[in-house]
């Protein structure tokens, strides 16, 4: 059938109309969702210069050549080169023979000798990966409130995306993303985005940037949380702005949070889990009696005027008289790490409250001891401590192994070390917090106190890693935001497998997935077996 004359000129820009309103209906800022990103690929050939060394392996006995070996290091081929070129019988025979003594007649000798034939220079061109551009974020007019861990914002604001771009001969010429399924994409270097009020749990975000190289960023992600509650007057509530991503270069999130993919409280984390703003926030007056009693007994109080010189029959801690005296003296000391700690927790986002109150746990703040059972230090770390520190912190274990073993040795990772190895690494990391110090005054090292503030703190980054992989491993390979556990049960369930280890948590997580009950603190602790339930005690009274 033909179509009339007369409604041809009215079909098409009905139909132009409809498909324009739809395109803009798609998207958030009037242009098509933008394509993934290619990604970086930028390589640069520089010309390397390098010295090829020949050697021969040669029977001693009619100095027949077994094999030629090709290096380009210097110094003799190492027993992989020779396997490498001479196979495995080869270097086994060469390992097992006798050392030739007959240096006048070394034809008589079993066996095998290496000579160098030649050295030569050479250049070859070496393709070397250039820095990528990156993308930055941050959050516009709001106050950065670090003992909240968040952007207290009067208004919901915006997000500021930067990027950057490291070659000096180019520039950043777009930056593209979608926030919560919406696209954006700003010519230049800057983006805005503009946010919207979120569930607790956030919502997606994804973003890059282009290059005038002719590539672009990685793509990166982010889950940024925008809510509503009160902060300092009630009668007038502040937006919450929360990201959790690599690019952030806001507020320091919560220690851990990114770990685990679990935004902290809104408003917020617990007081327990707070790093106060000034190092006052800290002070505390608790009167401790083992503090006291080693105060007393290393001539820092006078309770001559006490029954027992102010201690109990075994000596281990004050008694009431000796308290009272000695209260002037546990004041002070218990606050004397308290600037190290907020200084150590602003540099690693753990907890400054969490790392006092660890200490006061363990120690109350007396760095010399050392238990029978080898806890020792502030916090009382053990040689397995010291393993899970190393394992599960390699930021941590790069810098320290070089401080025991050669730089060598270390690069190739605490797991590949030889079982020597680790333990000379255990023993030197567990040492290192060792503060007692026969000849120093108070018998203690309080440089060596100083420094264990930080290997604390490292060691807790570890114990909040180990605690991800256990929940990873027990719940169908599922990490902790998934199962809605809490920030604050996660840090506890953190201080279980610090105290007690990963297999005291695996076991009560295990019972609670299995009875499918909530990953909650009240659940998983009640399935701790008993060689195990010391820690909710310990738990308790960190977290009060």
């Amino acid at each position: 059938m033909k179509t009339s004359p007369a409604r041809t000129p009215l079909f098409w820009p009905i139909s132009l109309l409809v498909a324009f309103v739809a395109l803009l209906a798609a998207t958030s800022s009037g242009f098509a969702a933008p394509a993934p990103p290619p990604g970086p690929d930028r390589f640069k050939a520089i010309v390397v210069n390098y010295t090829s060394n020949t050697w021969f392996l040669a029977t001693f006995r009619a100095n027949h050549i077994v094999c030629k070996i090709v290096v380009e290091h210097e110094g003799i081929p190492s027993l992989e080169d020779v396997y490498a070129s001479c196979g495995e019988d080869i270097t086994n025979e060469w390992i097992a023979q006798p050392i030739c003594k007959n240096v006048d007649r070394p034809n008589h000798c079993k066996g095998y000798y290496i000579f160098l034939v030649e050295s030569v220079p050479g250049q070859r061109d070496v393709a070397v990966e250039l820095p990528p551009p990156a993308v930055w974020v941050n959050v516009t007019d709001c106050l950065a409130v670090s003992s909240l861990a968040t952007s207290v914002c009067e208004y919901i604001p915006k997000l500021m995306l930067t990027g950057e771009e490291p070659l000096p001969e180019y520039d950043v010429s777009r930056v593209e993303g979608t926030l919560n399924g919406q696209s954006f994409s700003c010519e230049g270097e800057t983006c805005a985005v503009e946010l919207q009020p979120t569930g607790e749990e956030g919502v997606l975000m994804e973003f890059w940037a282009y290059s005038t190289y002719g590539d672009s960023s990685k793509k990166f992600t982010a889950q940024v949380r925008v809510t509503q509650a009160t902060f300092g007057n009630p009668d007038a509530p502040s937006w919450f702005v929360d990201v959790r991503s690599s690019q952030w270069r806001g507020v320091p999130l919560a220690s851990c949070a990114e770990t685990w993919q679990i935004f902290p409280p809104v408003g917020g984390p617990p007081q327990w889990l707070a790093t106060p703003n000034h190092v006052s926030g800290l002070s505390s007056t608790v009167p401790y009696a083992y503090l006291a009693a080693n105060l007393i007994k290393h001539g820092q109080v006078d309770a001559s005027a006490c029954a027992d010189g102010g201690l109990t029959p075994d000596g281990r801690a004050a008694n009431e008289c000796g308290l009272a005296a000695a209260s002037d003296g546990v004041n002070a000391w218990q606050n004397r790490f308290d600037t190290l700690i907020l200084e150590i927790a602003h540099e690693t986002g753990v907890p400054a409250q969490l790392l006092k109150n660890l200490f006061a746990r363990e120690s109350q703040f007396w760095p010399g001891t050392v238990l029978p059972g080898g806890d020792t230090g502030l916090g009382q770390i053990t040689q397995n401590g010291a393993d899970t520190t190393l394992l599960w912190n390699p930021s941590f274990y790069n810098a320290f192994c070089p401080l025991a073993l050669s730089q060598e040795a270390c690069e190739s990772g605490y797991m590949k070390l030889e079982p020597e190895a680790q333990e000379l690494l255990r023993h030197a990391l567990v040492n290192s917090v060792n503060a007692t110090c026969a000849t120093c005054p108070l018998g203690i090292d309080l440089d060596r106190a100083d420094y264990s503030v930080s290997v604390f703190a490292h060691t807790l980054t570890a114990n909040c890693q180990q605690a991800t992989q256990v929940i990873w491993n027990y719940s169908d390979k599922q990490m902790p935001g998934q199962l809605d556990i809490t920030y604050e049960d996660m840090w506890k369930f953190t201080l279980i497998n610090y105290n007690a280890g990963g297999g005291c948590l695996a076991d009560a997580l295990q019972q609670a997935y299995d009875k499918d009950e909530a990953l909650i603190w009240d659940n998983v602790s009640k399935y701790l077996a008993p060689a195990c339930r010391a820690a909710i005690g310990y738990v308790e009274d960190i977290s009060r």
